[in-house]
């Protein structure tokens, strides 16, 4: 009879369920894994050492690509860090603004996690119903920035410019019939507020669908109950933060506990898992994606009833108007001061984080009073739970490695930096 023996293997980094390039190094007992070894570097860019050479502004679109799942969530931190070395506050229309896109964000990319986890074990149909639902949300980023993807819409003082009054609507084609046009451009009718609260009326429905797909889903359960169960204890040892700590128990959301921007004035629930498995961090998510929701059309309602500028009026900091600046010398000198050599910020460090979709997204800048930050330090949540994927692994069959990763919801711009 031939023995077993053990063996190494390579998962990755070609392996679509790797989710970018991750080689993970697995050695095997049978088909049982007893040690998981993460090789990273493979996406490597340099950003923080980009943006030492830069100045405050010009990094700013560097962290659109870290998650680019996340994209206004990672300026976001960004933002905070640099406000807070000038010790500037922003006006609060921004503040709303910005909660309301990081929520759109979240669910942003609790659409693609939902999408490629339930992929990646084998549920086709869940990644056609997210994607559907994530057009929509890239038309919002694209109405506010003109670009879908990699917005660079906030701004150290505030955000880029106010909301659209209308909607960007679909023009005649020769590929689809005038009924066909109008069909799609009826919900574009309004402004972006009346857009998106097109979307929170009809988006609960969807989550019912994704859950009808697979909450219950008896194929569902066996690939993800029981998988990489993480105990509250060891979560916190691990430095595990966001889905992975409150997947299993722990309460611990910064938009809670250490609020930031408006938070403190919204409403909203944290949801908790229980037994901190697979399972358990899939059911926090979809909690989150109707809390989300929530926050947005308090948001929705705010910015509604209370106009006002949603930038700071300091030139030194924020561009003036493109108006002013062709009309009057002195606004002409800022906006060429500010573009050429960018903002001077105080000497300091300062550590800036927001509850990112995936868990504490952190901003370490330390300045010397120079327009370029001296040094740039980028906390990735994903970085530190792929640390952990030798605990989570081992013990597991081969098949369940593709469930451990999804549900850690790893992107590889922001785990290589």
């Amino acid at each position: 009879m031939a023995e077993i023996r053990n063996y190494t293997m390579n998962f990755g980094p070609q392996h679509p369920a790797a989710h970018g390039v991750l080689r993970l190094v697995l050695e095997l007992d049978g088909e049982v894994i007893t040690r998981a070894d993460p090789h990273i570097g493979l996406l490597h860019r340099a950003t923080e050492k980009l943006a030492e050479n830069k100045t405050y502004v010009q990094s700013l679109p560097y962290m659109d690509r870290l998650d680019y799942i996340s994209m206004m969530c990672n300026e976001h931190a960004y933002c905070l860090a640099v406000e807070r070395l000038l010790e500037i506050e922003i006006p609060l229309r921004a503040q709303y603004i910005r909660v309301m896109f990081d929520e759109i964000t979240r669910i942003l990319n609790h659409l693609l996690f939902l999408a490629t986890h339930a992929l990646d074990i084998g549920a086709m149909t869940v990644f056609l119903y997210t994607f559907r639902e994530r057009e929509d949300l890239l038309d919002c980023y694209e109405a506010v920035s003109g670009a879908r993807m990699h917005a660079a819409y906030y701004r150290p003082g505030g955000v880029y410019r106010d909301l659209p009054e209308e909607m960007p609507k679909h023009l005649p084609s020769p590929y689809r019939s005038a009924k066909e046009i109008a069909r799609l451009n009826e919900r574009r009718e309004g402004s972006l507020l009346d857009f998106i609260e097109r979307f929170t009326e009809t988006f609960p429905r969807r989550v019912e669908e994704y859950e009808t797909l697979l909450t219950d889903n008896r194929i569902w359960k066996q690939r993800t109950v029981g998988i990489g169960v993480v105990s509250p204890e060891e979560a916190l040892a691990r430095g595990f933060t966001g889905p992975m700590l409150r997947g299993s128990g722990v309460e611990w959301d910064l938009r809670k506990k250490q609020p930031y921007e408006v938070y403190d004035r919204v409403d909203f629930d944290v949801p908790v898992g229980v037994n901190g498995d697979c399972y358990d961090r899939y059911l926090v998510r979809m909690e989150e994606f109707r809390q989300s929701n929530r926050i947005i059309r308090q948001c929705i309602d705010w910015l509604r009833a209370n106009p006002g500028p949603v930038i700071v009026e300091d030139h030194k900091v924020a561009p003036p108007s493109r108006v002013a600046m062709k009309s009057n010398m002195e606004e002409l000198i800022h906006h060429f001061k500010l573009f050429t050599e960018g903002i001077h910020v105080p000497p300091g460090e300062v550590y800036a984080a927001i509850e990112h979709p995936k868990g504490e997204f952190g901003i370490y800048i330390v300045s010397d009073g120079a327009n370029k930050p001296y040094r740039l330090k980028i906390r990735s949540s994903a970085f530190t739970h792929l640390s952990a994927m030798d605990f989570l692994a081992t013990g597991h069959m081969l098949a369940d490695v593709v469930a451990i990763i999804g549900t850690v919801d790893i992107v590889f711009g922001e785990v290589d930096r």
